[in-house]
């Protein structure tokens, strides 16, 4: 019956959120309370971004009914913590909705983070050991500080770096702490029976009714945005809730830890659910760093443009997002459930199936591409290799151009190519 209030707390930060966020996209458009669409954009039509706001009222609601139940008594028997979190995430959001509105510059939505974790660090809410097998690292309190503000600046970046695809954010973080939700929930469990009611499944549990009430108005078309202040909200609240579980463990005290890859999970998990937008950040740092450009420097080459590039639909890119996130953090979980070789099996699996639909254009691209090229140079085949391998037009025109033309862009000549055939089957 305890894990009935989590899901009522859920359901009213859901149900709040979605009456805001319809009643927020409205109010958008009415007062084209939108940015320019810009050229990275993958949009085509203006969208209000201020979906954040609403979600943040709906996260302040559940906490604020939560705070009331005599089962929530233990968490808010110290509300430093508690008014730590949700001024934070007031930070965050004021500065997402001013970067959303103005534009701001890296530095000052860099130091904005940076103080909204150094309240969490402040207030308590941060690493003060790491768990190992047989036992715990405690840090010290300035090593703590400084490892607690870095990983909720590194998430809450990561986060924001895969919001470019209309559904994306909400539904990852949907499954992502929906695993982490279970994880807590057992965990509390391991530890001591008298402890189900814990900040870390609360927070868990109302963030994800919060993506959950935003995502039918996000889902494409979207009707709205959650901006930079949903998705900072997003990568903060799950920052936090990771670091009140990972920070407390002692591994030796728990039911699992007799079995080697189980005793893990309490450092893999925090890592496994949040794969996808670590390794969307960690290679947008490392290409933006070796073009010399700052790593906050905005382009249109994160993984989402890629799926997009290689052929797929916007919903098919957000569905490879949502199977890679499942695979890898169910799989990560299921190791206390199931024999290590079973859930090394469900993870093999899972990396082949998702593997074969994330690559499946380029085999497609592939065949229709040699297909067309071994077939008899009519101007039928020349059109229809217009479409699958314009490379090759391209370089013929060039090659029958002026020469002065011949210096002139690829990507030029493609299009003149391109048009030409056009003008040809439509004349």
């Amino acid at each position: 019956m305890r894990f009935i209030f989590y899901v009522a707390a859920g359901g009213l930060s859901a149900v709040v959120t979605f009456l805001l966020a319809k009643l927020t996209a409205r109010l958008g458009m009415k007062y084209r309370l939108y940015p320019q669409i810009r050229a990275r954009d993958v949009h085509t039509r203006p969208t209000p971004r201020l979906g954040g706001v609403a979600m943040f009222l709906g996260i302040l609601v559940a906490f604020g009914v939560a705070s009331q139940l005599p089962q929530f008594h233990l968490i808010f028997a110290k509300p430093g913590p508690i008014f730590a979190i949700l001024g934070s995430a007031l930070i965050i959001v004021l500065i997402g909705v001013a970067d959303d509105i103005w534009d701001l510059d890296w530095v000052t939505k860099l130091a904005g983070q940076i103080i909204a974790a150094g309240l969490l660090a402040w207030q308590g809410v941060q690493l003060t050991s790491l768990p190992i097998v047989g036992g715990i690292v405690v840090l010290s309190s300035y090593s703590g500080l400084i490892v607690t503000i870095v990983a909720i600046v590194l998430v809450m970046n990561a986060i924001n770096f895969i919001d470019g695809l209309d559904g994306l954010v909400a539904g990852v973080a949907i499954i992502a702490n929906g695993v982490f939700f279970i994880y807590s929930y057992i965990l509390a469990n391991s530890i001591a029976e008298t402890e189900y009611f814990n900040l870390a499944s609360l927070i868990t549990a109302v963030l994800i009714g919060a993506c959950v009430g935003f995502l039918p108005l996000n889902w494409h078309p979207a009707k709205l945005f959650m901006g930079d202040a949903g998705a900072l909200l997003v990568g903060l609240l799950m920052a936090t809730s990771a670091i009140s579980v990972t920070g407390q463990v002692d591994i030796a005290s728990l039911k699992f830890a007799k079995q080697l890859v189980p005793a893990f999970i309490p450092i893999l998990l925090p890592f496994a659910i949040l794969i996808v937008p670590l390794l969307d950040f960690g290679l947008a740092v490392f290409r933006r760093l070796r073009a010399g450009k700052s790593p906050f420097t905005a382009d249109r080459k994160h993984l989402h443009h890629r799926l997009l590039d290689m052929g797929h639909s916007d919903i098919r890119a957000v569905l490879i997002f949502y199977s890679w996130t499942a695979v890898v953090s169910v799989g990560c979980l299921i190791f206390i459930f199931v024999p290590a070789v079973w859930a090394v099996a469900f993870v093999a699996v899972g990396f082949v199936v998702c593997t074969w639909f994330t690559l499946a254009p380029l085999t497609r691209r592939k065949s229709v591409e040699a297909a067309v090229q071994l077939a008899s140079p009519d101007e039928a085949h020349q059109a229809e290799a217009a479409r699958f391998d314009p490379l090759d037009v391209a370089a013929s025109f060039v090659d029958q151009a002026p020469e002065a033309e011949q210096e002139t862009d690829l990507d030029a000549a493609k299009a003149a190519a391109l048009e030409a055939l056009t003008k040809k089957e439509n004349p």
